[in-house]
C-alpha cells in the first residue's frame, strides 16, 4: 500500500483544496512579485540643525537657499532620477567532429596433412567506422531605455546609497511595472540628480506586467498543478 493510500480522505482532500486554492491565489494576484531591494520606499529623516537667527533682510520661515545648497541626493527619502541605458548582446557558438574507422581481414593458408581442410583457402574480413559530427550557436540581444525616479532607503558607512523605486504604468486593464534597485556612488550622481545605470552595483531591473493580456502569456493554474505533481 502506497503512501498516498493510507492517508486519511478528509486529509487528501484538504491538502488537494490547499494546493488548488493556493495556485488560484497566486494567478489571482494583481500585483506580480518583486526581487529589487525592499522597502520600495522610504521617508525622509528629520536633520538636525541649529535654528537661525531672524535678521533685518534674513528671514527663515521664507528664505530659500537652492542657490547655495547641493540638491544632490544624501539622505534617506531623497530622490534620484536614474537612467535606464540597458544593452546587452551576447553569442556563442560550438562545434565538435569525431571519426574513427576500422579493418581486419583474416585467412586460411592452404596446409596439407592438417585436419579440418575444408576451411582452407577461407579469408575472413571485417570493416567498422563511426563517425559523430555536432553543432550548437546561442544568441541574445536585450535593450532596455528609459528613466525612472528612486528613492534613497539606507546610506551605508562609507557614504554609498542604496536606493529602490518603481513606476506603475496603467493602459486599459493592464498595468505595467518599471522596478529598480541598486548601490550608487554619490560621486556618480551628476549636478542635476541623475546617474546611470550602468554606474549602479547590485543593479535590479524589472520589467513586468499584471492584466490579461500577461495572464494569457503564463500557463494556466491547473496545468501547474498537474506539472507539480506529475513526475514526468
Amino acid at each position: 500500500m502506497t503512501l498516498l493510500a493510507r492517508l486519511p480522505a478528509l486529509s487528501l482532500g484538504a491538502f488537494v483544496a490547499g494546493a488548488v486554492l493556493a495556485l488560484l491565489t497566486a494567478g489571482c494576484s494583481s500585483v506580480p512579485p518583486t526581487n529589487v531591494h525592499q522597502p520600495m520606499t522610504a521617508r525622509p529623516e528629520v536633520q538636525a540643525r541649529p535654528q537661525p537667527l531672524d535678521g533685518a533682510i534674513f528671514q527663515d520661515a521664507t528664505a530659500r537657499l537652492l542657490l547655495f545648497n547641493d540638491r544632490r541626493a544624501r539622505f534617506v527619502g531623497d530622490t534620484i532620477t536614474v537612467t535606464i541605458e540597458e544593452r546587452l548582446q551576447a553569442s556563442n557558438s560550438t562545434s565538435s567532429n569525431a571519426s574513427r574507422e576500422g579493418a581486419i581481414s583474416a585467412s586460411v593458408p592452404t596446409v596439407s596433412g592438417l585436419p579440418f581442410k575444408t576451411l582452407q583457402g577461407l579469408s575472413l574480413g571485417a570493416n567498422s567506422s563511426n563517425s559523430h559530427a555536432g553543432s550548437g550557436g546561442a544568441s541574445t540581444n536585450n535593450t532596455l531605455t528609459g528613466n525612472v525616479a528612486v528613492t534613497v532607503i539606507e546610506v551605508y558607512p562609507n557614504g554609498n546609497l542604496l536606493v529602490s523605486g518603481e513606476k506603475q504604468v496603467s493602459i486599459g486593464t493592464n498595468t505595467e511595472y518599471i522596478r529598480f534597485s541598486g548601490v550608487i556612488n554619490p560621486a556618480s550622481v551628476t549636478a542635476a540628480n541623475t546617474v546611470s545605470s550602468t554606474r549602479v552595483a547590485d543593479a535590479r531591473i524589472e520589467f513586468r506586467g499584471a492584466g490579461y493580456i500577461s495572464e494569457a502569456q503564463r500557463m494556466a493554474w491547473l496545468a501547474r498543478l498537474f506539472l507539480t505533481f506529475l513526475p514526468f
